[in-house]
C-alpha cells in the first residue's frame, strides 16, 4: 500500500452540529459485483427512504433524526478538491497507484466490502468480533444499523448533488472491482456513502463492544478505503466520509431513541458474542489481518 506525500487540510476539521432541511438527491448506487476471486461479493444498493431492506414492500422505518436535527453536510465538508489542485493530484495518484492491486488479497477485501448494510457489515467485521454473528438473533442490532443508516444516507445526498463530482473511473478504462454501468457512472461521488456508512457503524460497533474498538475502528477504516482500491471513489470522498459518518453519529448520540436502542443492542450483542457461535473463516481473517497491517491510504 502506498503512502502519498500530503495531509488533508480538513482531516482535523471541528464538528458542527447545524439545521438542514432534506434535501433530495441521487444517493450512491452499488452495482453488482465484477467477476473476482472473492465469492462472497454481494453487494446491496443503498437504502432508499420510502423502502423497508428489513422486510421488502413494506413501510421503511423511520431515520432517528428528524430534517432538523440532521447535521448539513455541505457546510460542515470541504469542497471537494479544484481541478490540478494538491489534493486532485494526490485523488489522481491514489487512484493510478491502486490500480496495481487488481487480483491481489486486498482487491478481494475491496471487492467484499462492496456489500453495505447491517447484515453484511457484520458478516466484514467478523474476524475483529471474532465470531459470526447470525443476524437472526440479534434483531436490535439490525434495527439499530438499519435505522441510523436512513440517517446517513440522507446526510450524504445535500453534497452529492451539490458538488456532482464525478467517479474516477469516468472517462478512462483502468479496472474496478464492480461492474461499470451508466447508473454507477451518472451517481455522484463526494462524499463516499459506502465510506460514511462504513465509519459510522464502526463506531456504534465500538460503542457497543469498546474493549474491540480499536480492531473495529482499524477495519472501519479500511472498509472506507476498499472504495479507493475498487476504483470508484476517490480518497477525498472516503475522508469527506468519515466526517460525515462522524457528523451524523454525534447527532444520533443526542437522540434519547437512538441511544436507548443503542443499549438494547449493547446487551444483544454482548450475549451474541459470548455464544460459542459459527467462528470467522481463518483464511480470510489471515487475508485481512495481512492487509490491514498495510500503512493507511493517506494524502
Amino acid at each position: 500500500m502506498m503512502r502519498l506525500p500530503l495531509r488533508p487540510p480538513f482531516a482535523s476539521a471541528v464538528l458542527v452540529l447545524l439545521l438542514a432541511s432534506a434535501i433530495p438527491a441521487l444517493a450512491e448506487e452499488a452495482p453488482g459485483p465484477a467477476p473476482s476471486p472473492a465469492p462472497s461479493s454481494i453487494p446491496s444498493a443503498p437504502p432508499s427512504l420510502g423502502a423497508d431492506t428489513l422486510k421488502p414492500g413494506k413501510p421503511a422505518v423511520k431515520p432517528y433524526l428528524a430534517d432538523a436535527a440532521l447535521p448539513d453536510a455541505v457546510q460542515i465538508l470541504p469542497p471537494p478538491p479544484a481541478h490540478d489542485a494538491p489534493l486532485d493530484k494526490a485523488d489522481r495518484a491514489a487512484f493510478a497507484n491502486t490500480r496495481a492491486l487488481k487480483g491481489s488479497p486486498r482487491w478481494e477485501i475491496a471487492a467484499n466490502d462492496v456489500a453495505e448494510g447491517a447484515a453484511a457489515v457484520l458478516e466484514n467485521f467478523a474476524c475483529v468480533l471474532g465470531t459470526r454473528i447470525d443476524q437472526a438473533r440479534v434483531p436490535a442490532v439490525i434495527n439499530l444499523l438499519e435505522r441510523a443508516r436512513l440517517d446517513l444516507a440522507h446526510a450524504t445526498r445535500g453534497p452529492k448533488v451539490h458538488y456532482r463530482r464525478l467517479r474516477p473511473f469516468v472517462g478512462n478504462e483502468a479496472p474496478i472491482c464492480v461492474q461499470r454501468t451508466q447508473k454507477l457512472a451518472d451517481s455522484f461521488s463526494y462524499p463516499s456513502g459506502h465510506a460514511t456508512q462504513g465509519w459510522a457503524y464502526a463506531l456504534i460497533l465500538a460503542a457497543l463492544v469498546p474493549e474491540k474498538a480499536t480492531a473495529i475502528l482499524v477495519r472501519g477504516r479500511a472498509y472506507g478505503e476498499s472504495r479507493v482500491v475498487c476504483g470508484v471513489h476517490w480518497l477525498s470522498d472516503v475522508v469527506a466520509g468519515r466526517l460525515t459518518g462522524t457528523s451524523v453519529f454525534a447527532a444520533l448520540m443526542g437522540d434519547p431513541t437512538f441511544r436507548a436502542d443503542l443499549e438494547k443492542a449493547r446487551t444483544e450483542l454482548r450475549a451474541a458474542m459470548a455464544d460459542a457461535g459459527t467462528p470467522p473463516d481463518q483464511a480470510v481473517c489471515t487475508r485481512e489481518n495481512e492487509a490491514l497491517r498495510e500503512p493507511p491510504l493517506e494524502f
